[in-house]
């Protein structure tokens, strides 16, 4: 299987995904990628790390989030794969008994990477906005930036901010905590900085 794949996919033709692939699918197409690299990996673990204390438990924030990384969300005949998703508790749906959620998060978060990044910004953010995301956050982790979008009412998506570098954020839809960007990137390879 390549990253193109086969169109009319169903369900059943992810059990023929290998272990060490992702596979999705997008606009009737199965789409198969490798599993994150330990960069993009790095920078969705600290991510997580930062937001899943006070908004999933209350730990210095409001709580009131289910936020879980790599599940598989069914969008109608779509089956995306964010890096993370996060639900607000009063519509998270409960644990399901398939291995999939049906109903849309509030929250998406990909993070970017070059074999992804051009289904990320188009075919997977109209597929999120046709059903209703509300935030969708893009982290660019090779070039150090995260774009934070909310959908306006018309089912289009609005710049709520762009962020390089070592900024520090707050950004909707958790403003409460200050992200510092710097955390999110991994030391560059060969650059003797420990972690």
């Amino acid at each position: 299987m390549s990253e193109g794949g086969k169109k009319g996919a169903v369900y059943e033709d992810l059990y023929d995904v290998p272990e060490n692939m992702i596979g999705e699918i997008i606009d009737g197409e199965l789409v198969v990628t490798p599993r994150p690299s330990p960069r993009h990996s790095h920078t969705a673990s600290v991510l997580g790390g930062e937001l899943i204390p006070p908004y999933r438990f209350g730990r210095g924030g409001p709580g009131g989030w289910i936020i879980l990384g790599e599940v598989e969300i069914l969008f109608g005949r779509d089956l995306l794969v964010p890096d993370l998703s996060g639900w607000r508790r009063e519509r998270f749906p409960g644990w399901p008994s398939e291995n999939w959620f049906s109903v849309a998060p509030d929250w998406v978060c990909e993070v970017l990477s070059p074999g992804t990044a051009a289904r990320d910004k188009v075919a997977k953010l109209n597929i999120y906005a046709s059903h209703g995301v509300q935030h969708y956050w893009l982290v660019d982790p090779h070039h150090r930036t995260l774009d934070v979008l909310q959908l306006g009412p018309d089912h289009r998506w609005v710049v709520w901010g762009s962020f390089a570098g070592d900024a520090k954020v707050r950004a909707e839809p958790f403003p409460e905590t200050e992200l510092n960007l710097q955390d999110l990137w991994a030391p560059e390879p060969g650059s003797g900085l420990e972690m």
